[in-house]
């Protein structure tokens, strides 16, 4: 299997405790019918890049399309693969699995915040040093996050500047973040799907880009958006970032 350049980076639908309002962590809850419906409507967005707003992605089969293994995350990666014809295999990764919330997980916003006051207030101003009791700190989960990192798109990675770091670009870079390149250039890059977590994939960008640990709160994921990260024009770039345009308007039934 060929090395990615390109990482589409999907969070998985509305699960029945988001639905419910339940801290998740590593609890396994199924995706709500309309987490379903936002899981078959990513799919068919990744499954035609090229359609009207277009996505910086080639009109291609992605390598792979690696998923958490918790089932609100293998739900959606699998229709992201049915939607996809079934055109690249599933890997299911045990190292992108979202961050344990410890006592949290299966509790309700307001039962942690009655039964965890201080906690909670120390975990949501300064993460990098506080995390739920029993849970996972920022740096042990950044572990795993780059664990995943390097299975997908190997160590050498971490070597790359980011657009935030002081190092210039290796090459030119393009004057529409790769679209141009992308959407009708020669050179088509292999690149793929992640559908993970809102938490595992704020640690993935945040290393990629060389960006702290203080700012994980930074980088929202979206219910089923995308964002899109370029590993191949020899820095680490961005290019898009939550985009969730096939899922607005969608409605509970």
């Amino acid at each position: 299997m060929s090395t990615p350049t390109l990482l589409a980076l999907a969070r998985h639908g509305e699960s029945e405790w988001l639905a419910e309002g339940r801290f998740q962590g590593r609890g396994d809850p199924p995706l709500t019918q309309l987490g379903l419906r936002q899981a078959t409507a990513l799919g068919a967005r990744l499954a035609a890049p090229l359609a009207d707003p277009a996505l910086p992605l080639p009109d291609r089969a992605p390598v792979a399309i690696w998923s958490s293994p918790l089932r609100r995350a293998m739900q959606t990666a699998q229709a992201i693969h049915e939607a996809r014809e079934a055109d690249a295999p599933l890997r299911p990764l045990d190292s992108l699995t979202e961050l344990s919330q410890g006592e949290w997980e299966g509790l309700s916003h307001d039962q942690v915040r009655e039964r965890y006051p201080k906690q909670l207030a120390a975990w949501l101003a300064d993460p990098l040093h506080h995390h739920a009791p029993g849970g996972e700190s920022l740096p042990k989960a950044m572990e795993r996050a780059r664990h995943a990192r390097d299975m997908i798109v190997g160590p050498s990675v971490a070597s790359l500047p980011s657009t935030t770091g002081r190092e210039p670009a290796a090459g030119p870079a393009e004057p529409v973040l790769g679209y141009e390149r992308l959407s009708h250039g020669a050179t088509r890059p292999d690149w793929a799907i992640i559908a993970a977590h809102d938490g595992l994939l704020r640690l993935l960008v945040l290393d990629l880009l060389g960006i702290d640990l203080e700012h994980f709160w930074a980088l929202p994921f979206a219910l089923a958006s995308v964002s899109i990260v370029d590993l191949g024009s020899g820095v680490v770039r961005l290019l898009t970032h939550n985009r969730d345009e096939h899922v607005v308007g969608l409605e509970r039934h």
